[in-house]
C-alpha cells in the first residue's frame, strides 16, 4: 500500500500523481469573468491550449521520471474541469500527511475525489474545514511550511492547515508569504525550492520583508519578469542535486548548473499556455 512521505521539496522523488490534459477548456474571452480570474488574467499569460499536444509532453516528463526510478501515477480524468492536469493544486504531503486541497475554484472539486481515491484505507488523509489553500501555494523548508496567501489561498487556509498539523502529530510552523499585490496565481510560479538551501525567486511580487527573509535562508537565484511569465520559476527537483527544467529556459538553467545542479529538460512549451508548468503537473507523494 502506498505511505505518503515528504519532508523536502528536493528529496529524491521516488512516487508522483499527474493527471493527463482534459479536453474541457475554460472560456478565456468570457466578457464578465469572476473577479479572481480577471485579476489572474492582469497578472499572468494566459491562452487556450491544445489538448493532445499538453498530453504529449506530459508524455515526455512521465518517461523521464520513469526512466530515474520513479513511480508515475495516473489519476483518473475529472470531466469538465479545465486545466485538469495541474494536479499539484489539488493536495501535498507535509511529512506523513496527505493534505487534500480546499479548491478556491468550485468548478475544479472534482479533481480532489480522484486524489481521495488513491488512499481509501490507507495512512492519514487530512481535509481542512476552513478557508481555501491549494498545493502550488505550499512549500516545505526545515520546520517550516510556507505558504503564499495568492488569490487561491486564504489566511483561514493558512490557519485551518496549522490546526491540522497539530492534531496529526506534524511539528512544523505554518509561515503565511504575503505578495506585493493581488492577481498572483499560486506561489510556485514566483518562489521555488530547488536544493537544499536554493531556490529560485522572482523579487517584484514579494515585499521587502518577505525579500529579507528568503535572504536570511536560501542562496537566491533571481527570476526576470519575462522569465516568470513564461512560468519559467516553476521547475521540478527530482533528487537533492538534481532538477528538471522546462525547454528554453536557458538562463536559469545555467545558473543552476553553475551551483552544481544536473538539470534535466523538457519540452513543456504547450503546457505553459496556462500559468502552470512543471510543478504543477506533478503532485509528489513520495520523497525520500
Amino acid at each position: 500500500m502506498l505511505q505518503p512521505h515528504a519532508t523536502t521539496e528536493y528529496g529524491t522523488l521516488r512516487a508522483v500523481a499527474m493527471r493527463y490534459a482534459g479536453d474541457h477548456l475554460r472560456d478565456l474571452a468570457d466578457p464578465h469573468p469572476d473577479p479572481v480570474f480577471a485579476r489572474q488574467q492582469a497578472t499572468s499569460a494566459w491562452a487556450d491550449y491544445r489538448p493532445d499536444t499538453v498530453r504529449r509532453q506530459q508524455d515526455a516528463l512521465i518517461r523521464l521520471l520513469r526512466g530515474r526510478g520513479t513511480e508515475v501515477i495516473l489519476l483518473e480524468e475529472a470531466p469538465g474541469c479545465s486545466a485538469q492536469h495541474f494536479p499539484r493544486d489539488t493536495g501535498f504531503v507535509i511529512d506523513h500527511l496527505l493534505v487534500v486541497a480546499r479548491l478556491n475554484s468550485r468548478h475544479r472539486l472534482p479533481e480532489t475525489a480522484a486524489l481521495t481515491r488513491l488512499f481509501p484505507d490507507g495512512p492519514p488523509v487530512v481535509h481542512l474545514p476552513a478557508g481555501t489553500i491549494e498545493g502550488g501555494d505550499v512549500a516545505l523548508h526545515d520546520g517550516t511550511v510556507l505558504v503564499g496567501l495568492s488569490e487561491e489561498t486564504s489566511p483561514e487556509g493558512a490557519r485551518a492547515l496549522q490546526q491540522a498539523l497539530a492534531a496529526g502529530g506534524v511539528d512544523r510552523e505554518v509561515r503565511a508569504v504575503t505578495f506585493t499585490g493581488p492577481g498572483i496565481v499560486h506561489l510556485d510560479d514566483h518562489f521555488v525550492i530547488v536544493a537544499p538551501e536554493t531556490a529560485l525567486i522572482h523579487r517584484t511580487v514579494f515585499p521587502p520583508a518577505e525579500l529579507a527573509w528568503f535572504e536570511r535562508h536560501f542562496d537566491l537565484i533571481e527570476v526576470s519578469d519575462e522569465e516568470a511569465l513564461a512560468v519559467q520559476a516553476n521547475i521540478l527537483p527530482v533528487a537533492p542535486g538534481t532538477v528538471v527544467v522546462a525547454a528554453g529556459s536557458d538562463c536559469i538553467a545555467a545558473q543552476l548548473a553553475g551551483r552544481g545542479i544536473e538539470v534535466l529538460t523538457v519540452d513543456y512549451s504547450e503546457v505553459t499556455r496556462v500559468p502552470g508548468s512543471l510543478r504543477c503537473t506533478t503532485l509528489p507523494l513520495i520523497r525520500s
